[in-house]
């Protein structure tokens, strides 16, 4: 056997070093450049905004209402156009699908598991756009314009300026309409109008490519119907036109007690099918408070203040029913013979009826003075473990003696809302999840934690009832679907979608391929494949 000459193998040695040298310069050039684009801001320095961006004070976007999760962005962008927020997303589009580089509306950072934000990605403060000036058309079909970074309440006080007002509604009006309209948009006015994403009648979208486009049932209907309730994965809302109607003065606002579930709920139902009733229709459930005058609002008078008096809950579940009339002044005599009959239908505790007169502005932002009391004992920035769930209405008995009966007997963290609403009102052909039926309750739990505490009103404590209410739904088959939904895998959103999976998976493929938008709602990862 004949081996090479030494001369030959030296210059094949050469060359395989050379070669390997060239091969690991590469890849770390690659490494290089792929994190350069994931986390250096010099990029996004250059861009033509004509608001700015901010690198430095960033660490209040990783936080939200829910504080739970903080997860830093590499910057926040301020914009004052739309094509800020469109060519931001363009030049992350454009950097290609090997930059790790994300980007995450922000409204008014009432998130509860840091679907806002964007770690080591770019964060849109959408309240700081000025784009779409406020616009009240008060003619046949009347309706408002109005920024997705806008608040709801600051529409509402527009919108009275007119006489008008929007027809549904979220308790809490200090949130922006991006943000609900993402989601749903759920209240006592729900039974009637549907959600707010129902009484939606365009809107202007900048899409995960960076495309700014104008959407409605005629005009790009699928991606219309897709960013409704679609958790930001399609676009970022930038201007929505919402249907109003006429605004009342005055609401007579109304609560009862009950102590038996069954009829409490039957009594609800009953309401939300009949056509004359009440505007607004929600229940809550008190659990283990002895004292009733002292749980209600200092403003509420009691129809009977003797009985009301000797009324004692002996620490015993109670579930209330809380109504309003809108109506205007000049038609208190009827409406009191209205709300009478109304009450007579019903079959709650007659010494537990409570009564007062507020102006609409006071009854919708009602959940604000909560918030100002809780601001001033340092109790709103807490951890909000809520947990927001939507239960088919021939199991919420099932629903409700285990969870009542069963798992929270002692206390609660927070209110408990539960009340029903009628599927024929939503729309099917939006991104929502709903149960099966005709009718289904929203149940929520909004709960606060104590910070450091490791008794009942502590984080573990809580996450654990949350746990147990949602292995029982799972394993009594109830059909539950949650609202304002946290998964953390696919597998799970997939089972969360059902059927729908295909279609929102299209969607995204569609509109937002790179899945650079709202990575914090964990349904795509930037990278891997939607199937």
């Amino acid at each position: 056997m004949r081996y090479p000459p030494v001369s030959i193998l030296k210059q094949n040695n050469m060359l395989f070093v050379r070669s390997f040298m060239i091969l690991f310069l590469s890849c770390c050039m690659a490494i290089r450049i792929n994190h350069c684009f994931s986390s250096n801001p010099s990029s996004l320095r250059t861009l033509p905004v004509d608001g700015h961006f901010s690198f430095d004070e960033v660490h209040h976007a990783a936080k939200d209402f829910g504080n739970r999760f903080q997860l830093l962005p590499l910057a926040l962008l301020y914009p004052k156009s739309v094509s800020d927020i469109a060519t931001t997303i363009r030049h992350v589009w454009q950097m290609g699908p090997n930059s790790e580089l994300t980007v995450a509306a922000r409204g008014h950072s009432h998130s509860l598991q840091g679907q806002a934000q964007a770690h080591q990605g770019v964060v849109i403060n959408m309240e700081s756009l000025q784009a779409h000036k406020m616009h009240v058309y008060s003619g046949n079909y009347p309706y408002v314009d109005a920024s997705g970074g806008e608040l709801w309440i600051d529409i509402l006080r527009e919108c009275l300026k007119y006489g008008l007002a929007p027809k549904s509604w979220t308790d809490y009006l200090h949130l922006t309409v991006g943000g609900t309209l993402s989601n749903a948009g759920v209240s006592g006015q729900a039974f009637r109008h549907g959600p707010q994403i129902s009484n939606v009648y365009q809107m202007e979208i900048v899409t995960g490519k960076g495309e700014v486009l104008n959407c409605s049932e005629k005009q790009n209907s699928d991606l219309f119907h897709g960013v409704l309730g679609g958790l930001g994965q399609f676009g970022i809302i930038t201007r929505a036109r919402i249907s109003l109607e006429p605004a009342p003065d005055m609401v007579k606002w109304i609560r009862v007690l009950y102590l038996d579930f069954t009829t409490f709920a039957t009594d609800q139902e009953r309401l939300i099918r009949a056509e004359n009733t009440f505007d607004y229709i929600e229940g809550f459930v008190i659990i283990n408070r002895t004292s009733l005058l002292n749980n209600w609002r200092s403003s509420f008078d009691p129809q009977d203040p003797v009985q009301a008096s000797q009324f004692q809950s002996d620490g015993r579940t109670l579930f209330c029913l809380e109504l309003a009339k809108y109506f205007n002044r000049d038609r208190m005599d009827a409406l009191n013979e209205e709300v009478g009959n109304l009450l007579s239908q019903l079959r709650y505790m007659t010494s537990t009826l409570f009564l007062t007169e507020v102006s609409y502005l006071e009854f919708l932002d009602r959940v604000h003075v909560s918030e100002v009391k809780l601001r001033s004992k340092g109790l709103w920035e807490v951890p909000h473990p809520w947990l927001n769930l939507l239960i088919p209405k021939s199991k919420i008995n099932d629903f409700a003696d285990e969870v009542f009966g069963n798992i929270l007997t002692d206390t609660s963290n927070g209110p408990i809302l539960i009340y029903p609403v009628n599927k024929s009102k939503w729309d099917n052909r939006t991104s929502a999840v709903l149960p099966e039926e005709d009718i289904f309750y929203l149940v929520a739990f909004l709960n606060s934690a104590m910070p450091s505490s490791m008794g009942t009103d502590g984080l573990e404590h809580i996450l654990t009832q949350n746990k147990r209410i949602l292995e029982f739904c799972e394993t009594a088959r109830l059909g539950m679907k949650q609202y304002l939904p946290h998964y953390n895998t696919q597998e799970e959103w997939k089972a969360h979608f059902g059927p729908r999976w295909e279609v929102f998976a299209q969607r995204k493929s569609a509109y937002d391929p790179l899945a650079i938008l709202a990575p914090g709602q964990r349904i795509f990862q930037k990278g891997i494949s939607f199937s």
